[in-house]
């Protein structure tokens, strides 16, 4: 399978983020068809760990990968234990974004069937909105595209200094979508969610920090730890108190969000129909195609 943001080069041509070393103790082990983890932090219980599990595709997200990331949502959230949690990526790379098959698909499919496939889409990986605790997204690496949307979807964000975020979709012909329209410009205002979205460009996590689009930005090697540590803090205070101010801030953040997740389905159904996502998309999945003769060779 090809991946949207492994194909992407902006920004600087440096490589990806180091390998993220794992503090966890997992909860089962680890199996090709995992491709969502549930974990607990190492000496935090009561702090979950979701990891996107798919590192030879650069965590590339899927719609099985949508739909396991769910059915883990749903069960944490109904947890009596769980206090907050964490979502990461294995390997060197936060998500690389959607599966460039996922998207080839969609232009075989009909204006109706596109929004509604993409708003089931948004929804999985949104589900982290409907946990009753605060949501951590630890970015190991380069976010890119969808991997981004999932990431502005948390209650708060540590990155990978040298990590690139970006959100590429006009350079594949596709309006933003999963939210990126919606959480960005309340993250870090209009003027500079503007600039990112219209022109595609990355920024590395110190930039991000400036932004104020994340919290921290870190060493690669040390975002998971400073991602628990926040998450800890969170839990100090009375649940009842932490969770209900989650709720009220996802309130106001949230207001319109389901109109623009309907404006952003629309828009990526009519991009789905047009010659000119074709020409980029064939140009993407030749382009990944070179890539992965060049390193077999």
């Amino acid at each position: 399978q090809s991946t949207w943001g492994e194909n992407r080069r902006y920004g600087s041509s440096s490589n990806m983020a180091s390998l993220l070393s794992h503090r966890l103790a997992r909860s089962f082990s680890t199996k090709s068809h995992h491709l969502v983890l549930s974990e607990r932090a190492k000496g935090h219980h009561h702090i979950a760990v979701l990891t996107l599990h798919k590192p030879e595709k650069l965590n590339s997200m899927t719609v099985e990968m949508g739909q396991q990331f769910e059915t883990e949502v749903k069960k944490l959230a109904q947890a009596n234990d769980v206090r907050a949690m964490i979502v990461t990526g294995a390997g060197r790379c936060f998500s690389a974004g959607g599966d460039l098959n996922f998207i080839l698909d969609r232009t075989n499919s009909s204006f109706d069937a596109n929004v509604a496939e993409m708003r089931r889409f948004y929804a999985r990986f949104l589900s982290i909105r409907s946990v009753p605790f605060p949501v951590v997204a630890a970015i190991n690496g380069h976010a890119v595209g969808a991997g981004l949307c999932l990431a502005l979807a948390a209650d708060v964000r540590v990155t990978a200094v040298d990590a690139k975020l970006g959100l590429p979709f006009v350079h594949l012909g596709l309006h933003p979508g999963m939210g990126a329209s919606h959480y960005l410009p309340r993250l870090v205002g209009h003027e500079k969610a503007a600039r990112l979205l219209l022109t595609g460009d990355s920024i590395f996590g110190d930039e991000a920090a400036q932004l104020g689009m994340v919290t921290a930005a870190v060493p690669a090697s040390d975002v998971l730890e400073e991602a628990i540590k926040l998450a800890h803090k969170m839990t100090l205070g009375a649940s009842i108190a932490v969770n209900s101010c989650v709720r009220t801030l996802r309130l106001q953040q949230d207001r319109g969000l389901d109109e623009t997740l309907q404006r952003e389905a629309e828009a990526q159904a009519r991009g789905y129909a047009s010659e000119e996502l074709a020409t980029r998309l064939r140009m993407a999945i030749e382009s990944t195609q070179k890539s992965s003769t060049t390193r077999s060779a």
